[in-house]
């Protein structure tokens, strides 16, 4: 038992003369003898809620220091998907399972909370006919001058 952290104390009759002592030895003596053993664990910390305080004090720095969210969809974006699929009569459900995706994607496009991928909108902009990235957001689609 050649643990820094831990004390013994051997009591003896007398609780006045205690014995403190860190061999496994001197222990199984004692133990042989029946005579009460104490363990007392010494801590490093002196001041626990110091530590603590700490600890609360980074995580409030780490907070602080977060880079800055993502950017979202923008509200412009997410009306014209809109207007997109009700022009073509489908539903959030029909769009996802034209581009492959689950409808929450499709609703959280619309609603302007979803980061922006710029595979979805892709896809998006394909199955809809319609422009969702760049300038002219919402205009029809074109392909070498063509309309799709």
């Amino acid at each position: 038992m050649s643990d820094w952290d831990s004390v013994t104390v051997l009591r003896k009759r007398d609780p006045g003369k205690a014995k403190v002592t860190r061999t496994d030895a001197e222990i199984n003596a004692a133990r042989r003898a029946g005579v009460a053993i104490a363990t007392d664990k010494k801590s490093t910390l002196t001041n626990s809620s110091h530590a603590d305080t700490d600890h609360r004090r980074i995580a409030k720095l780490d907070r602080d220091n977060d880079v800055a969210p993502p950017p979202r969809v923008d509200v412009s974006v997410g009306k014209a998907i809109q207007k997109g699929r009700q022009d073509k009569t489908m539903t959030q459900k029909d769009l996802a399972q034209v581009i492959n995706e689950k409808p929450q994607v499709v609703n959280e496009y619309e609603s302007g909370k979803a980061i922006p991928n710029q595979n979805v909108l892709g896809k998006m902009e394909r199955a809809l006919g319609i422009k969702l990235r760049g300038k002219n957001i919402g205009d029809p689609l074109t392909f070498g001058g063509k309309k799709k």
